[in-house]
């Protein structure tokens, strides 16, 4: 729900033959409202009753989950019904919301009076397919693009107008609060991104999105366009004339001043080593799906995305262990993936290691073993607590991926001995397990280091 992943659940429900209404029987696996139970998660739910209402709801939960701005749909299917034929399901094309009259004229009459236009790229885009349309207007517009994590990759990694770190750095966001306009592209200002609404912004701010409540729920916009993304951009490129480029210079001292200060800070140089073995290792088309630790911290902000929907990154929800069950699904449409994941993150879900020795499926479990959870740990030393239930007895690595039938590298450190065991494992087209035994400070975009 968080990430707006069109997914659809169907799901059986007790047979209706058995079920009382207002009365839990104690039939096996009766609830007493299990569709109540996604309600708050989902798009949108739906409790068909009769095969011909089943076929209908199907149908329309596809539409639903498909129209932007996407999200998951539950169908609640009794099991006596499932058993009946159903009739044809159909399912229409989800139209792409166009803009009102007059709306992209005054986007493009705010960015014709700006003196410079930073845009901040969200996960409308990728969702819009937006991408080639992003490129253009930031070159037409000179423009610098900060990308959320719903956006990495939407910007290719080397083009000079791509800032390539996250906000909550200090050079990146002097970069926006000193811009005359920040124009926000499919996004709602998360907390996460914003340091919970605390980061500086310009004087002016203009936002496009399909969906309303987005428009201003966090920041209140001077403009704001109610419009697909990738529709609004093709009017609004027919509205602009090029400005001189320029930024780009600017952009790249920017870049190797933060890059150099993190590899020269001996509290950051380690993760900015274990960022620049993983990417040595990565093909173009691999998956990188980060857990909820600090490793998937440092790749899900700072790491190179070759394109959109390359990275998976649970951010929205902040869910731990979801690394190696997430890794199925690429991995199971043939594409070779990397699960970033720390030592206790990958016990919450550790029997997905025999989906992957079953199916042979090509995923790379890299582990950064730190002897526990890392992120409460520093948490704790932050606060000056005591440090109490964050260490962790590990188990013995290789014996592990042996038991699974899952070949196991263990090495010291992030450099060039966690390098060349990636490249190998990334190269069997069957699971491999890599753990790097380190311990790394969490990132600037951690609530605990927003501010330092």
């Amino acid at each position: 729900a968080a990430a707006g992943s069109p997914v659809v659940l169907v799901a059986s429900e007790v047979s209706t033959a058995l079920r009382r209404p207002g009365t839990v029987r104690g039939i096996l696996h009766e609830s007493r409202d299990q569709a109540g139970i996604f309600a708050p998660l989902a798009k949108a739910v739906y409790r068909p009753r009769t095969a011909a209402e089943a076929g209908a709801a199907v149908g329309d939960a596809v539409l639903t989950a498909l129209s932007w701005p996407r999200g998951p749909v539950y169908v609640d299917i009794p099991t006596n019904v499932l058993s009946e034929p159903l009739p044809p399901i159909e399912v229409s094309a989800p139209a792409r919301r166009s803009p009102g009259p007059g709306q992209v004229d005054r986007l493009a009459a705010l960015l014709r009076e700006g003196t410079g236009t930073v845009i901040w790229a969200g996960g409308g885009v990728v969702q819009s397919g937006a991408e080639t349309e992003l490129v253009a207007l930031a070159e037409r517009l000179d423009a610098p693009v900060v990308t959320t994590y719903a956006a990495r990759g939407s910007m290719p990694p080397g083009h000079p107008l791509h800032v390539g770190l996250p906000p909550h750095e200090p050079e990146v966001a002097e970069l926006i609060e000193k811009t005359g306009l920040l124009l926000a592209l499919g996004t709602g200002f998360d907390g996460m991104m914003t340091r919970n609404w605390r980061m500086p912004l310009p004087g002016r701010l203009a936002v496009v999105n399909c969906a309303e409540e987005d428009l201003a729920k966090n920041l209140t916009p001077d403009v704001a366009v109610l419009g697909d993304v990738r529709t609004v951009l093709t009017e609004l490129l027919g509205l602009l004339t090029p400005r001189p480029p320029g930024a780009a210079e600017g952009l790249a001292v920017l870049r190797e001043a933060t890059r150099g200060r993190l590899r020269s800070d001996p509290r950051t140089a380690e993760a900015m080593g274990f960022l620049a073995s993983v990417e040595s290792a990565l093909g173009e088309d691999t998956v990188v799906v980060c857990d909820m630790a600090i490793p998937g911290y440092w790749y899900g902000g700072y790491g190179r995305v070759a394109r959109g929907r390359l990275l998976q990154y649970p951010v929205g929800w902040g869910t731990l262990g979801y690394a190696l069950p997430a890794s199925v699904g690429p991995a199971a449409d043939g594409r070779p993936t990397l699960v970033i994941s720390g030592d206790g993150g990958l016990m919450f879900a550790l029997g997905e290691f025999m989906t992957l020795a079953e199916r042979r499926l090509p995923v790379t479990v890299l582990v950064l073993d730190d002897g526990g959870y890392g992120m409460l740990r520093y948490d704790q030393e932050v606060a000056g607590d005591p440090i109490r239930g964050t260490d962790l007895r590990n188990p013995e690595w290789e014996r592990l991926g042996e038991a699974f039938g899952v070949p196991a590298t263990v090495v010291d450190g992030v450099g060039a001995a966690l390098a060349g065991a990636l490249a190998e494992a990334l190269a069997d087209p069957g699971p491999r397990l890599v753990v790097a035994r380190a311990a790394l400070l969490p990132p600037k975009t951690t609530s605990p280091r927003w501010f330092e």
